[in-house]
């Protein structure tokens, strides 16, 4: 009679034999086909959807992915996306959105806990300005004059959302009234800003936004930028979380007559904290794709581009680098520094947030949650 021990070592034989075929047969195949991933990004017409398809043809590529280019809503739906959808594995996110989860999380919402606590960082990406837009003909001057307005701030589980309620109650103490606020997409609430069904629209995009530069020179007419004013004490209050930015007008020389001060907030490159070794392998070799070809991002993708520095700052108040990325792309930088290339333009990297919640998680369903896709009624 064959033993028992026998029989269990034969098994593990067997087993260990699949697993190295399966491992060869998968491995040849990577060769023969690229490796189908996912990126969700933000509007149509947005920065973050060029962002991706920058990604997906200089660095993607050349690593052997096919990197599919999903737009969303924004920051919030991107975030649950890449938490729970298959095959999204990289995520564009507004850093006030992904504090904002973290901050969830610390004041005892689980379901913030359980979707952050897995996510990581890439890299840090560029500042998107945040734009107040109102008709020709408003009366309105400076951001600090919205109070009280009918606003659209953006879509729910939009990053545009995140900010502009962030930024209001940052402003006045207060949240938008509910009376006040408006959902639409960036060309809806434009439309119904020239209509006069809204006194401001909220949009947050990098310049130059296509939203903007592909906009009928007749309407474009009918609408203008408020100004941030630095002696506000609205802006003093702003500048706690967000910083001071300027749209120039040759990003939109048919729009703007002078470059308009005004905020903005950081674009971070966000994946999950994967331990398969093929998906670690994959991704390791889109870090180094990343590092390689970044001088052909600068040269050939979004301008945004040019304001990227390949670098990793520290991180504090619970953000994280995903550790194989991390490895592969300071490796990439060391070298890259010691042949004298630059790391890119000069820009100030911060992880500011909005501040930590406190207090116990209430029983419903609060303004913040339903910004950040948290009820269960959404």
């Amino acid at each position: 009679m064959v033993s028992t021990s026998f029989m269990r070592n034969a098994a593990r034989g067997a087993l260990a034999l699949y697993a190295v075929i399966g491992l060869a047969g998968a491995a040849s195949l990577s060769h023969a086909e690229p490796v189908p991933y996912k990126i969700t990004t933000g509007q149509e017409r947005g920065t973050y959807i060029q962002i991706g398809q920058d990604l997906s043809k200089y660095v993607a590529e050349p690593a052997g992915i096919d990197l599919e280019v999903l737009p969303s809503k924004g920051s919030a739906e991107n975030v649950q996306r890449m938490r729970y959808e298959p095959g999204v594995k990289f995520a564009l996110v507004q850093s006030d959105v992904y504090q904002a989860y973290l901050d969830m999380a610390a004041s005892g919402n689980a379901d913030a806990g359980r979707i952050i606590q897995p996510l990581r960082l890439i890299m840090p990406l560029y500042d998107e300005e945040i734009y107040f837009v109102v008709r020709s003909d408003s009366p309105l001057k400076t951001i600090n004059e919205i109070k009280g307005k009918n606003i659209s701030v953006g879509p729910i589980g939009s990053g545009t959302a995140q900010s502009a309620e962030t930024l209001y109650r940052l402003m006045f103490g207060e949240p938008v009234p509910e009376a006040n606020e408006q959902h639409y997409n960036n060309e809806d609430a434009l439309a119904k800003l020239i209509v006069r069904k809204i006194d401001v629209a909220v949009i947050v995009a990098g310049q130059p936004a296509k939203l903007f530069q592909d906009m009928n020179p007749e309407l474009l007419q009918q609408i203008k930028l408020l100004r941030l004013d630095p002696a506000a004490p609205e802006t003093a209050k702003a500048k706690q979380t967000y910083f001071p930015a300027t749209i120039r007008t040759t990003s939109y020389p048919n729009w703007i007559q002078e470059d308009t001060p005004t905020l903005t907030v950081k674009a971070f490159l966000v994946t999950y904290d994967y331990g398969l070794r093929g998906t670690v392998g994959a991704l390791s070799k889109f870090a180094d794709s990343l590092c390689t070809n970044f001088d052909t991002l600068q040269a050939s993708g979004h301008p945004k581009w040019k304001q990227v520095r390949l670098e990793l700052p520290p991180l504090t108040r619970g953000w994280k680098y995903y550790p194989p990325m991390e490895k592969h792309l300071r490796q990439c930088i060391a070298r890259r520094t010691a042949a004298g290339k630059s790391p890119g333009s000069a820009q100030t990297v911060s992880t500011r947030g909005t501040d930590a919640a406190t207090g116990k998680k209430k029983s419903t369903c609060t303004g913040q949650e339903k910004l950040l896709l948290l009820c269960d009624d959404q």
